[in-house]
């Protein structure tokens, strides 16, 4: 059970050369709780699984602290993509990624010899309600739809990136909007039947913008890579931000594009932090 930890701005996981299947079903979860608490485990956002299909592909899963699997991990998969790379598992710069959102497309930027950045081809946005999911008129955009929390209006636009996430633009006040009573309300609403990701707001220009994350399955976390690409794609749609944009999170910086061709690209850092291996009482 050796591991490596790294971040994506700050978004942590522990990484492991593994296929969850080859752990028995029934401790998968105890498991994965464990290692992620940052008392009595290594501490992260999220436990990921890298391994390679008899076919080669390279294959990554995710479980959040809680147990749950979400479909995808933008800040994850640039620590697999740079992981891959300088293990030799992939000799391209760019290569294929399988993910329960579909397969993505990193590339890793080279400066020196060294992994500094890593872009990676998100996909297409996904905007029909129903396949978001999301409780709305079936086939219709959800932008800046008008709901209701605890009596409070407030207006949404919900955008899928393989994950779901509800975006709220805040207009003021911004450090002291309620992350942490906000969040859960959102993301357990009975508007998403699979729950959601929460991303808050504020529009600097045009071209920037700074955003707050409440995760799913996670809670506040200091970057998310779906969620950025989710905000731009959200506010392009809303008329608030360009399609080229800088995303500013608690933990640093992404650059993400919605290109031409519908596609999203995200590029950021990946950093690993160290390597170790879990002690037996931790193994399965």
């Amino acid at each position: 059970m050796e591991f490596t930890k790294c971040h994506g701005l700050g978004n942590d996981f522990i990484l492991m050369e593994l296929s969850p299947d080859a752990i028995p079903q029934e401790k998968l979860v105890g498991i994965v709780r464990q290692v992620c608490h940052r008392n009595f485990g290594v501490g992260g956002d999220g436990l990921v699984f890298v391994y390679c299909s008899d076919q080669g592909t390279i294959n990554m899963r995710i479980f959040n602290p809680d147990g749950s699997e979400p479909e995808m991990c933008g800040n994850a998969i640039r620590c697999v993509a740079k992981y891959v790379y300088t293990r030799g598992l992939a000799k391209e710069t760019s290569f294929p990624i399988q993910t329960k959102a579909g397969v993505k497309v990193p590339q890793v930027i080279i400066r020196q010899g060294e992994v500094k950045a890593v872009k990676v081809d998100m996909g297409e946005p996904v905007l029909e309600s129903e396949l978001i999911p999301y409780k709305g008129e079936q086939g219709a955009k959800v932008i800046d739809e008008e709901i209701q929390i605890d009596g409070q209006k407030m207006l949404i636009t919900v955008v899928s990136m393989g994950n779901p996430h509800c975006i709220l633009f805040i207009d003021q006040d911004f450090e002291q909007v309620p992350v942490h009573i906000l969040g859960p309300q959102l993301e357990t609403h009975n508007l998403f039947p699979a729950k959601t990701n929460v991303e808050f707001v504020e529009v600097l220009d045009r071209g920037r913008a700074r955003v707050r994350v409440w995760e799913r399955g996670v809670g506040e976390t200091l970057a998310c890579g779906t969620g950025a690409c989710a905000v731009a794609v959200g506010g392009a749609l809303s008329g608030r931000l360009d399609r080229k944009v800088q995303i500013s999170l608690p933990g640093g910086s992404l650059s993400i594009e919605w290109g031409q061709d519908n596609h999203v690209y995200m590029t950021g850092s990946a950093e690993e932090v160290f390597s170790g291996r879990l002690h037996s009482a931790l193994s399965f």
